[in-house]
């Protein structure tokens, strides 16, 4: 019995121990999982719905935790909410930009929820930045997105 309660451990031992290593994270990239980073918890829960929506696994988390996921598990996309000045996740930017350069790819796909219209390069916002949705926050808006984004992520 104990045999059996340490696999599962050791199996997530060597995982992280993966990650240290910088092994390809394309082996380890979950195309099941997006995770929803943002100071509101409100638009979290709402975000994570539409994710949901599209067959998909949301982990919400805000900006200084996401840093630490980021640290355990690659997801197939990452949406953030920018908040009002779309500054609100500046701090993940250069560890998405890390897992980013890698992989060799742009992998995870990063979508921001913003107040402002326009593409990432008219906004002035990030190269990890790779889709702008404006707000409000609807599924007609936000869920094509992701569809379109883990479709690419995963061909």
């Amino acid at each position: 019995m104990p045999a059996l309660l340490m696999r599962p451990l050791n199996r997530t031992v060597n995982q992280l121990s993966l990650m240290s290593r910088n092994v390809d994270p394309e082996m380890l990239t979950d195309f099941t999982r997006v995770l929803v980073v943002g100071n509101s918890p409100v638009n979290r829960v709402v975000v994570s719905k539409i994710v949901e929506r599209s067959g998909l696994k949301p982990i919400s988390e805000s900006p200084e935790m996401a840093a630490t996921t980021l640290r355990s598990l690659i997801p197939g996309a990452i949406v953030l909410d920018g908040g009002a000045d779309n500054k609100d996740c500046d701090a993940l930017m250069s560890r998405i930009d890390a897992l980013r350069r890698i992989s060799g790819r742009s992998r995870p796909s990063v979508i921001l929820l913003s107040t402002k219209s326009g593409t990432p390069q008219s906004l002035g916002l990030s190269s990890v930045v790779d889709a702008v949705v404006v707000k409000p926050i609807t599924t007609e808006r936000l869920q094509p997105v992701i569809d379109h984004l883990i479709g690419l992520g995963r061909s």
